[in-house]
């Protein structure tokens, strides 16, 4: 007769999985929480104690740690010493192992976890049952998802077994979960103690996506494990096609803008770059204005909103044509507006709230992987230093306001602001005196005269060059960290022409 180990956690459809393989002719063997409840449902079980000779003990710390346990999961049924070590020590093999972890995850993902609640649910047997199981997957079936509970018992009505397939695939699946359980264990352990020898973030697949960048480029999203925020953070899609690699990566662009605004506020993106940001007293003018920034730009973009989409804004957004529209609700009537486009992505923000994301930023590189915290820490204000000029309280708005969107641009980045609307931005440029060109340009050709708008610049003028051109245009206040070789020359040519500028002391690159 084969023999099966239940020890699980979760224990859901787990009965209905003994009960058959019961029926398949498996002797069941379970941990005591496991045994209980499946005796309860009349299937016939031996408890681990009477397999082994010993109690549970250690306050449930030590089940399955047994020789009777492990030699028979571990016992490779070809291998003639191995099958002589069982009958010496009158060990019987183990041919299924279904085992699921304690859910430290979602223990220290509450809030208010004590460390003591956090250590207790760190499984030892578990996971070791699981490996054991999975590096001898030849000859014993590794299960840990209930998921997969139906596949197993499937093949072992057709066949009498499970293919060599499947149990890799079970192999794979078994170690992945107790790879990412110990990545889990070893980040909550190091959380706040700066970047660690080796990281060990999880990630989990979330969503299909059709392609990546491009159609050539298969592509996937994966969230990752014990993440309190991400880019589909309790958003629900209401409508439309499935959204895509470009869509995911523009979207997180715009929700990690949207953090930083307050008030009424709009962010169109495309391509990964804000080309049109807007506060303002209403939602509806937050649109309007955010759109007027560049509307040739805003074609088929991704548009967020931090206030519910009433019927007057959801009839003026489906009047063109945007790609992903994500808001924290929908008035009736705008829905039915809005879902007349079949195609565009409607994303309901079910958490209605701004949230700074606490996480570390990852970049790809060849081989590797550039880890950095995010660039959302608030800018010290009282660091400021007005080097020329003077600022009203509405001449700082408008600064502070083109000093946040310039954060989220592309570098080299340019922003022009005024009265809480971008007006042009010139972003991903190889040098900065044509990101300003490119700013000043969009802004005239969308109509925004630049009298006494608002520059900020994500880096330093390493000349003046740049200033001017701004000056020029009807600049007249500018923001940049300052450091550059030249600060005096730059100063001096604003100073020159009677405008203001403030140094951030720090700089906001983006690549």
């Amino acid at each position: 007769m084969r023999r099966a180990l239940l020890s699980v956690y979760d224990k859901t459809d787990v009965a209905a999985f003994a009960k058959e393989l019961h029926r398949l002719d498996f002797e069941i063997l379970a941990s005591s929480g496991t045994a209980s409840l499946l005796a309860e449902d009349g299937i016939p079980v031996v408890a681990l104690e009477e397999l082994t000779g010993f109690a549970e003990m250690l306050g449930h710390r030590v089940v399955t740690l047994h020789p009777a346990v492990h030699g028979g999961i571990l016992a490779r049924r070809d291998v003639p010493e191995d099958v002589a070590d069982l009958e010496t020590h009158g060990i019987a093999p183990i041919d299924l192992v279904c085992v699921n972890l304690y859910p430290f995850e979602q223990t220290v993902g509450r809030l208010d976890v004590e460390w003591d609640d956090a250590i207790d649910q760190i499984d030892i047997g578990g996971p070791a049952l699981l490996r054991a199981a999975a590096k001898n997957h030849a000859h014993v079936i590794p299960v840990c998802r209930p998921v997969d509970y139906d596949l197993v018992l499937q093949e072992l009505r057709d066949g009498d077994d499970v293919s060599v397939e499947t149990r890799r695939s079970l192999a794979l699946t078994a170690f992945t979960r107790t790879a990412s359980y110990d990545a889990a264990v070893a980040g909550w352990l190091g959380r706040g103690q700066g970047f660690p020898e080796t990281f060990v973030p999880v990630f989990d697949r979330a969503l299909e996506v059709a392609y990546g960048e491009n159609p050539h480029q298969q592509a996937t999203y994966y969230e990752q494990r014990g993440a309190r925020t991400h880019v589909l953070a309790r958003a629900e899609q209401l409508h439309g096609k499935p959204l895509s690699y470009n869509n995911l990566n523009d979207l997180s662009s715009g929700r990690l803008l949207m953090t930083e605004l307050d008030g009424p506020a709009c962010v169109i993106v495309k391509h990964a770059n804000p080309c049109g940001a807007a506060v303002a007293e209403s939602i509806e003018q937050a649109y309007e204005k955010a759109l007027a920034s560049d509307p040739v730009s805003a074609y088929g973009g991704v548009v967020v909103f931090n206030r519910p989409v009433s019927a007057t804004l959801g009839g003026l957004v489906a009047e063109k044509f945007v790609e992903v529209v994500f808001a924290p609700g929908y008035d009736e009537t705008a829905m039915e507006a809005l879902v007349q486009k079949p195609d565009v992505r409607i994303l309901n923000d079910q958490e209605r709230r701004a949230f700074p994301p606490s996480e570390w930023d990852f970049k790809r590189v060849m081989g590797g992987l550039l880890v950095q915290q995010r660039d959302l820490e608030p800018d010290p204000l009282d660091a400021m230093e007005v080097v020329c000029g003077e600022l009203e309280t509405e001449g700082w708005d408008d600064l502070l306001f083109a000093w946040t969107v310039v954060k989220h641009t592309l570098s080299n980045a340019v922003v022009i602001a005024r009265g809480g609307q971008t007006l042009g931005i010139g972003g991903g440029q190889m040098s900065r005196v044509d990101a300003v060109r490119i700013a000043v340009q969009k802004a005239r050709e969308n109509g925004h005269s630049l009298e006494g708008a608002s520059l900020a610049s994500d880096a330093f003028f390493p000349f003046s060059d740049g200033p001017q051109l701004a000056l020029e245009a009807g600049v007249a206040a500018i923001i940049q960290p300052g450091g550059s070789k030249r600060d005096e020359e730059v100063v001096a040519a604003v100073r020159e022409a009677g405008a203001t500028m403030v140094f951030a002391h720090r700089r906001h690159f983006r690549h």
